[in-house]
């Protein structure tokens, strides 16, 4: 059966009120068994029901009818328009795109790309480290070329970290509220995640401290995704002092480093995993990871990352290495510095008067709700107005309870079209809801 048909099917009893607002679906595996349809063919119904703006899913609650919009949550509609996508964050900007294809013509030589299109492995090149050591770099930070292994992205760089440090079945300490991936590289890695308790400077020693049987730790300690914030020095001091002193391993995860000055947390510890990627720095398409490793971790990662298959492509080495040596990448880091400032000053015009936690300097921002309204109503009325946000339930480790908040991701819509869809979200914000009564 086609899920279209299904979906269609569960449209027409929310349309007529048999499914009224606010009602929970099914689990996907019961809906398939009472549907007679594959589990599959469940997830692509769901899916559907969500794109069409039927229903809303929020992870650990379930997927439920969405209320009928209001009056105003209707004015703020677009429905001719394309979605607005503040949920993911793609900082790739317009005059970029010739910048990197000039950059990019030496690979087509014939020499380059016959050497490019060998195969390489998680420790790349001489002159691939050496590039990496410079792209790298900050804030008197300067790794070592044979500190630096390579993957295939940023996440794989991250799997391989922890499948490095983390055997199944053992305790990763992270953020209570972290980068929602790590979620499910632990779930396929048989890892126990422990929530660490955070405030405005990230983790917190009181919580580093008060946690037990920790294999390693997980964090972000620059520009977290999603809060925002970056630790102090006094901060980074009495972080890596408690994990050196109880011998705690650190994963450090530096993806949005490169908008900010200070030098990683990595160069505070005595071992140490230090996690980035060419995704933000540069461009998604064509990505490479990079894991800065202390020497004795070193073999351990090497392993991890070639029995996950997470190896690297020779081609987005090469490139990296290109973009380094010629300036493009340092282009590319200013530029996106300026433009990351440019979307946090819309932020703060627009969203004035609400609760937001930003680093000027960061390319998103943690949004607390007013009381009036609740994360899934939010995320929902938003899609109704074309405008996709995540709710804080996708960033919590439980048994944290999610609180009233959202991120938005601001790197992706054109500065105008964001200007526009910050202008909608106050507006809802201000607008009266259901959850007020």
């Amino acid at each position: 059966m086609d899920f279209r048909t299904v979906a269609d099917r569960i449209a027409r009893d929310i349309a007529t009120g048999a499914l009224g607002p606010g009602t929970r679906l099914p689990p996907q595996r019961r809906f398939a068994r009472d549907h007679g349809i594959a589990v599959s063919t469940a997830s692509r119904v769901y899916a559907e029901l969500v794109r069409r703006g039927l229903v809303v899913g929020e992870v650990g609650r379930g997927t439920y009818v969405r209320a009928t919009p209001s009056v105003a949550e209707a004015a703020l509609a677009e429905p001719s328009g394309a979605p607005v996508d503040l949920e993911l964050n793609f900082p790739v900007l317009p005059e970029h795109t010739a910048l990197i294809a000039e950059s990019l013509r030496v690979l087509l030589r014939h020499d380059v790309l016959a050497e490019s299109l060998r195969a390489v492995g998680v420790t790349g090149t001489p002159s691939a480290r050496a590039a990496a050591v410079e792209l790298l770099a900050r804030g008197g930070w300067v790794p070592r070329p044979e500190d630096v292994l390579f993957a295939g992205n940023g996440r794989q760089a991250i799997a391989g970290a922890i499948a490095a440090l983390v055997a199944p079945g053992e305790r990763l300490g992270v953020e209570d509220i972290t980068y929602a991936v790590v979620k499910g590289i632990a779930a396929r890695l048989g890892v126990v995640l422990v929530p660490l308790a955070t405030d405005g400077e990230g983790v917190t020693p009181e919580a580093l401290s008060s946690a037990v049987g920790l294999r390693a730790v997980y964090l972000q300690p620059t520009l977290h995704n999603p809060l925002g914030v970056s630790m102090g020095p006094r901060r980074r001091e009495a972080i890596a002092e408690l994990l050196c002193a109880r011998d705690i391993p650190l994963i450090e995860d530096a993806i949005y480093g490169f908008l900010h000055d200070d030098p990683p947390l990595w160069s505070f510890v005595s071992r140490a995993v230090l996690v980035d990627s060419l995704s933000k720095r540069v461009a998604p398409g064509l990505s490479l990871g990079f894991a800065v490793t202390s020497p004795t971790l070193r073999p351990h990662l090497v392993n991890a990352i070639r029995s996950g298959g997470w190896s690297p492509q020779h081609v987005a080495m090469a490139a990296m290495t290109t973009w380094t040596t010629d300036g493009t990448a340092a282009r590319l880091r200013a530029d996106k510095r300026a433009d990351a400032q440019a979307r946090q000053s819309l932020a703060a015009q627009y969203l004035s008067g609400q609760d937001i936690q930003a680093d000027p300097r960061s390319y998103h921002l943690w949004w607390r709700l007013p009381p009036t309204w609740r994360p899934d109503t939010f995320v929902a009325a938003a899609a109704r107005a074309g405008i996709s946000v995540t709710p804080a339930a996708a960033f919590a480790i439980p048994p944290t309870v999610p609180p009233q908040a959202i991120r938005l991701a601001l790197a992706s819509p054109p500065l105008p079209t964001l200007a526009t869809a910050l202008s909608h979200l106050a507006a809802l914000a201000a607008t009266p809801t259901p959850d007020a009564d």
